[in-house]
């Protein structure tokens, strides 16, 4: 049996780095195809909620709740027993807004479990924003706008809280001041012409 011998040819001097930058460029075109691709992409609450505990300023509580201080406020925190009046917006995750206002009265007992733990460690006068888990949210069920399984985004600024017990005797004066001022006038006799 015979072998016939194939003649290479050898390689031109630089042709080897010249392939070499050639891979390099395919590699990074296809690497920055791959992260233009993601840009429009949301991910998967856990994995946000997981990268975002490790945000400068986040701080992840026992329940799951993410809160970052914007703006420092002073003095005590609401309770449950209290009514808070904050201004807030709510988005998803993707940016789109749920819900907004500027000036609204809440219980703090009366809203998603997130949202009642994150109002307790604010101060009056101070601006934060909540990543509320789905589980102290909506859980697995829809809520008008608001997919099942959604983490909640909320900026909300503390303005003023009140005990319910100081709302309830702020109401009865109101009542007792209309009711004092409110009510009809008197009837007058007439004056009987010629006295």
């Amino acid at each position: 049996m015979s072998t016939t011998a194939v003649p290479l040819r050898s390689i031109a001097k630089g042709s080897l780095t010249r392939l070499w930058i050639g891979v390099a460029a395919v590699a990074l075109a296809a690497g920055g195809l791959a992260w233009a691709g993601q840009q429009g992409v949301t991910p998967s609450p856990a994995a946000f909620l997981t990268r975002n505990a490790g945000a400068k300023g986040v701080v992840t509580t026992a329940s799951g709740l993410q809160i970052k201080t914007l703006k420092e406020g002073a003095g005590p925190s609401p309770t449950t027993t209290d009514v808070a009046l904050v201004g807030y917006k709510g988005t998803l995750l993707d940016g789109t807004v749920f819900d907004q206002n500027p000036q609204a009265a809440m219980p703090v007992d009366g809203v998603v479990p997130g949202f009642s733990e994150g109002l307790q460690q604010m101060r009056k006068g101070g601006s934060y924003r909540l990543w509320i888990p789905s589980q102290l949210g909506y859980g697995d069920q829809a809520a008008g706008p608001i997919p099942a399984g959604s983490v909640l985004v909320f900026d909300v600024e503390l303005h003023d809280f009140k005990s319910r017990a100081e709302i309830m005797q702020m109401q009865q004066m109101m009542q007792q001041q209309q009711g004092g001022s409110g009510g009809a006038p008197e009837a007058q006799p007439l004056p009987v012409p010629g006295n």
